[in-house]
């Protein structure tokens, strides 16, 4: 009894001891598996956590550095890009200022009714490698019109156009008509004065084109003659300016200007080229029929032009530099003009 009571006590307390063991080692092994439970949740919170941090500052540095590549591939596209585009330096005046001008027909239809209509076209571009029958009927007209011709690559069209569909041709048409050398004569005639006329060899800026067609304007010229090649024509860029000045200032356009001052010498007009090293223009007797001669920004009047004239005339300066913008020069000979002429 008393052992069965000991059994049974010890098996209570076994039991108990063992329960108690067991709820201590359930207890233990709940901590310990809460705890490890809680501590492999807490490392794998933490892991998580870490991996988060690790994944997402991973994953952010795998973006930046992916964006960060494809910036570089962008940048390198676009350094490619820009080494496959032409030179635009290698632009005339007249090409560089083309996108501010209104007057650019771009597409085989609209250049070819241009041409059909008689308006007068400065330049025609046209795609070396097209020679089907529309561009080919473009350009005949184009060279029948005086047009000048020039034959460029496809990206140099493709940077040029406004439309994105040049068709392989765009055409540069004048803001206003240009007139015969003859009007300009027959304008002096009909207002009873000795001709007054500005040649312009090969004038490549708008500005300074327009300016001087103002200029011209307001001292009474007649008109002014400009080369076809190598020179700007009547875009809109000249037309603003000249601040309207093309509307009433006659311009004519030809293609050999030492060729057109032989023939005005036969009218009784003498030429006066404007340059450096010549005589100071107080001295050169500009009051009777005359043609003042007004050479390239960079290069002045051609050799050729230049032995054609029959004077040289300098303007006088007393600065530091040597030389002035060639509408300058124009404005300072054109009211010389109108100085002598008032006596």
């Amino acid at each position: 009894m008393a052992d069965r009571r000991n059994r049974r006590s010890g098996g209570y307390s076994s039991s108990g001891s063992g329960k108690s063991s067991r709820y201590g080692s359930q207890d233990d092994s709940r901590r310990g598996g809460y705890g490890s439970s809680a501590g492999r949740k807490s490392g794998r919170y933490g892991s998580q956590d870490d991996s988060k941090r690790g994944g997402y500052g991973s994953s952010t540095g795998r973006k930046r550095g992916r964006y960060g590549s494809q910036d570089d591939r962008r940048t390198d596209r676009h350094a490619a890009e820009q080494k496959r585009r032409p030179d635009t330096t290698a632009f005339t005046a007249q090409e560089r200022t083309a996108e501010e001008d209104p007057n650019r027909i771009e597409g085989r239809n609209a250049v070819l009714e241009t041409f059909r209509s008689g308006r007068s076209v400065d330049k025609l571009f046209v795609q070396a490698d097209l020679h089907d029958g529309v561009v080919s009927s473009i350009v005949r007209l184009a060279r029948e019109a005086g047009t000048v011709v020039s034959y460029v690559p496809k990206n140099r069209l493709d940077m040029m156009s406004e439309t994105g569909s040049h068709q392989g041709v765009i055409a540069e048409a004048a803001a206003v008509d240009y007139v015969e050398v003859e009007d300009i004569l027959k304008r002096a005639e009909e207002k009873g004065e000795k001709p007054f006329i500005f040649l312009l060899d090969d004038i490549e800026d708008p500005h300074n084109l327009g300016a001087i067609i103002r200029t011209a304007n307001l001292a009474g010229a007649h008109g002014v003659i400009i080369t076809r090649h190598h020179s700007v024509g009547l875009t809109a860029v000249v037309a603003k300016a000249s601040a309207g000045a093309v509307n009433y200032t006659p311009v004519a356009r030809v293609t050999n200007l030492a060729a057109v001052i032989d023939e005005l010498k036969q009218k009784g007009i003498w030429f006066v080229c404007a340059a450096m090293d010549g005589t100071p223009m107080y001295d050169v007797d500009m009051a009777g029929a005359v043609g003042i001669v007004i050479g390239n920004e960079g290069s002045g009047v051609s050799r050729l032009v230049r032995e054609k004239c029959d004077f040289t005339a300098s303007i006088p300066m007393k600065g530091d530099i040597d030389s002035l913008n060639a509408s300058v020069a124009a404005g300072v000979l054109a009211f010389e003009v109108v100085r002598q002429r008032r006596g």
